[in-house]
């Protein structure tokens, strides 16, 4: 059996990376981290882990996070304010999502449940 042990998020500063997740996602860091690396986990009870992982290359990423939010308007409110930014974004009729980015132009969807 399988399980998801983290899910590793390429940027290009850690520090910035670990600023703004830690406070989008009420997450603490793991152990020391340093300029190339950080593992964040939940401040309180389960959840995934998420690693921060230093990259040099421009490219397109292949990975988003979909975060679900009881009150989307106001997390996507909030998640502004830390640095992330909106996405143009082509959103099909009814879309229940938006698409932000993170300060280093990572996309990931706030979904209202």
């Amino acid at each position: 059996m399988l399980r998801i042990g983290s899910i590793v998020w390429g940027v290009r500063e850690v520090p910035r990376a670990i600023d703004f997740w830690t406070r989008a996602l009420d997450y603490q860091v793991r152990k020391n981290p340093d300029e190339t690396w950080a593992i964040l986990v939940p401040r309180e009870g389960p959840g995934v882990q998420l690693a921060l992982n230093l990259v040099s290359s421009d490219k397109p990423k292949r990975h988003h996070l979909d975060l679900y939010a009881s009150d989307q308007a106001a997390e996507v409110e909030r998640l502004l304010a830390l640095g992330a930014s909106r996405v143009d974004w082509r959103y099909p009729e009814g879309a229940d999502y938006v698409v932000l980015a993170d300060p280093d132009g990572n996309t990931f969807c706030v979904v209202q449940t």
